[in-house]
């Protein structure tokens, strides 16, 4: 293990070329670009990873080979993501799943897998996809029922990262399957889960009653 942490201090030219490109006013579009023209390396990869920096992490996931995240592989990241704030390491998960994890079949059977996992990031990530299928408005899995028994059993004893999915989850079953709307409503009103969140102005409140009902009217009046 020693010997590991030595190897990847010493990074490689071109690792560190790239990390120059990168600082505190680097933005996402600017990372995708970054990413773009590196195409898939996943050795570099790792070398940015092994920075320990958001910035650089959010750009190693982008170049990474889908192919050699296995559940091991996964499970090391997600161990490595809790030296982050809670907000860094849910962006660095829902990065991972978004730019990786959804875009090939194995590794969508991973997610799948992880809603009883004894990673909060993991399961987070399984209820997340689970929203994401429904959001794009596409015919649903035909698991709702059973996600929706699970959310009403679950999410108020859930850590916040994972009672945020679930919720969402719930909001667009609600909005997409109106014969499960107003059970996913009883939700937010049962838990009261983001009921007194401010949000800022244009923005769609977290409160299942609130967003639901408003998401649906958005799509009545188009």
């Amino acid at each position: 293990m020693v010997e590991k942490r030595e190897t990847e201090i010493k990074r490689s030219s071109k690792a560190e070329n790239i990390l120059l490109q990168i600082n505190s006013k680097t933005k996402l579009g600017d990372l995708r670009k970054i990413g773009k023209d590196i195409k898939k390396d996943h050795e570099i990869a790792m070398e940015l990873w092994s920075t320990g920096e958001f910035l650089p992490r959010l750009l190693a996931i982008l170049i990474m080979d889908k192919k050699l995240l296995s559940q091991d592989v996964l499970n090391q990241l997600d161990q490595d993501m809790q030296t982050h704030t809670i907000d860094e390491r849910n962006n660095l998960m829902d990065w991972l799943m978004a730019n990786q994890l959804m875009k090939d079949k194995k590794n969508i059977a991973l997610m799948e897998s992880w809603r009883t996992s004894p990673s909060a990031l993991q399961r987070r990530s399984f209820w997340y996809y689970q929203g994401r299928l429904r959001w794009t408005g596409q015919t649903s899995p035909d698991n709702t029922a059973d996600l929706l028994a699970a959310i009403e059993a679950d999410i108020a004893q859930e850590e916040p990262e994972v009672q945020w999915a679930m919720n969402f989850t719930a909001g667009w079953i609600g909005i997409y399957d109106e014969k499960y709307r107003a059970r996913c409503m009883k939700i937010g009103e049962k838990t009261g889960l983001y009921k007194d969140e401010m949000v800022s102005k244009g923005c769609t409140p977290n409160y299942l009653p609130e967003f639901i009902s408003i998401e649906v009217n958005k799509r009545s009046n188009n």
